[in-house]
């Protein structure tokens, strides 16, 4: 279908919960669950539509896909860059998101207002309970129906070129980029490293690396072009296990000699396993990505 059938979106009926990491716990504290409807008024900027109509995943659903258009889009004929995020209920809207939304389209709005062209942005729901499972690449003991490269695959095949189609966008590698938190950072860095000639940045938040040890050896057996620039944030209240991960992934890319200048990782003090912690690292996360550019560069 195309994606010129786009619906704004009420308030739901069900909230979706998002991950959220504890490691003293098998398993995420708070998976996604279908909770009760608080009637939360929407939060999401005029330049943000829904198309609940064009995707279909593989397991049949339709889902649907927010999509950010820069200001002044539809007054230029400028092509912009496209960033890909997870969890789409939770980056636009506080009516739709469980714990909080990542402000993305504020954010962008205020970079734009003061200068800097921002991406087109296109966030996809996630699977509500099956949410575990579509965002994770391989098993687990306590998930073993993962279907976390269906979900890439649902992306690089079908997603992206409906939005390249539709939308002016810059389809090259260095124009594209991925970015998701906890198990939506877990996909984000496999499908940076699983499709380089898609994807070449990517902002991984608070990833969930815990969740298989395949994440290690996937990454070490192929390589990422040195051109790609990866950007890995935790916060120093999720647990050691978050951070000694994460910094062990980060040693791997090194010592497969990926240049520095090319990838950024650190642990920030006080940072929480939550929406309120990669809401406040997004701007500087696509400022030190490049996904947005100063007007004047």
């Amino acid at each position: 279908m195309s994606l010129n059938k786009l619906c704004l979106l009420g308030v739901f009926g069900l909230l979706l919960s998002a991950c959220q990491y504890s490691e003293t716990e098998d398993e995420p504290a708070a998976q996604a669950e279908v909770v009760a409807s608080k009637e939360k008024a929407t939060t999401r900027s005029q330049n943000v539509m829904i198309d609940s109509e064009s995707f279909e995943f593989p397991d049949g659903q339709v889902r649907d896909v927010w999509i950010y258009l820069p200001p002044g889009y539809a007054t230029s004929d400028t092509r912009y860059p496209v960033l890909y995020m997870h969890d789409g209920q939770n980056v636009f809207d506080s009516a739709t998101s469980y714990v909080g939304e990542w402000e993305v389209d504020e954010s962008l709005n205020q970079l734009a207002d003061k200068g800097w062209q921002v991406p087109i942005v296109v966030a996809i729901n996630h699977g509500n309970e099956a949410r575990v499972n579509e965002l994770s690449p391989w098993h687990h003991e306590k998930y073993p129906d993962v279907v976390g490269k269906a979900y890439a695959e649902f992306i690089v095949n079908q997603v992206k070129p409906e939005i390249d189609a539709q939308y002016r966008t810059l389809s090259g590698v260095s124009d594209t980029s991925v970015m998701g938190s906890s198990l939506g950072g877990l996909i984000s860095h496999y499908m940076l490293v699983a499709y380089p000639d898609v994807f070449g940045k990517a902002a991984i938040f608070s990833p969930s690396f815990w969740f298989s040890q395949q994440a290690f050896s996937f990454a070490e057996s192929h390589p990422i072009p040195s051109t790609h620039r990866l950007l890995f944030i935790a916060g120093s209240e999720e647990g050691e296990q978050m951070s000694n991960d994460m910094n062990s992934m980060v040693s791997l890319h090194l010592a497969q000699q990926h240049p520095q200048t090319n990838l950024y990782a650190t642990t920030v003090l006080g940072g929480k396993h939550n929406e309120a912690f990669w809401k406040e690292q997004f701007a500087f996360a696509v400022k030190w990505l490049e996904i947005v550019r100063q007007n004047n560069d």
